[in-house]
């Protein structure tokens, strides 16, 4: 069986990133730290947009052990909200395009959507949309909308961590957390 292999890249093109396989999941997540990343990231001059209007972020997440640079990884830069926070917002620096996160504790990696290619399936659910800006109405759009951490999602990280062998791999080409 061959597999479904994803090019990636930052803006310009000097970071590129490979993903083999389907995503795990593909969401909008509302929480707080996501919102303020975002903000951050964003009253940077010259940085893309991460943000939507209604203060989601556009996440697809794969397998760790899928996910791989190919070019570039040197110019990749972590950015925490805390020093000590187990959660890096990685971002390539050579034209402020937002890459990925990832909680290093974890064995998923969730990419930006913005920087995977148009036929991705579409998002199939919202997650801590309690957390969503006051006056940001969530669309009749046939979506989840969860207002914490969905069961679904967890089942989905659960089982892809058993096929995993319960392992946390480091991301090939991406500098150490």
């Amino acid at each position: 069986m061959i597999k479904k292999i994803t090019l990636t890249a930052c803006r310009c093109g000097q970071v590129e990133m490979q993903v083999t396989g389907d995503p795990l999941l593909h969401g909008i997540c509302y929480c707080k730290s996501c919102q303020q990343a975002g903000r951050l990231h964003q009253a940077v001059s010259g940085a893309d947009a991460i943000l939507a209007a209604d203060g989601g972020t556009d996440y697809v997440l794969y397998r760790k052990d899928r996910v791989s640079c190919v070019k570039g990884g040197d110019l990749l830069e972590e950015r925490r909200l805390k020093a000590e926070s187990p959660t890096r917002r990685m971002f390539a620096r050579c034209c402020n395009s937002a890459m990925f996160l990832d909680f290093t504790k974890g064995h998923w990696l969730t990419l930006y959507r913005g920087r995977l290619p148009s036929d991705i399936p579409p998002a199939t659910m919202r997650m801590m949309t309690a957390d969503r800006p006051a006056g940001a109405d969530l669309p009749d759009d046939g979506l989840t909308n969860c207002p914490g951490q969905s069961g679904k999602f967890l089942l989905r990280l659960l089982a892809a961590w058993m096929a995993m062998g319960f392992r946390r791999p480091a991301v090939a080409g991406v500098p150490s957390a």
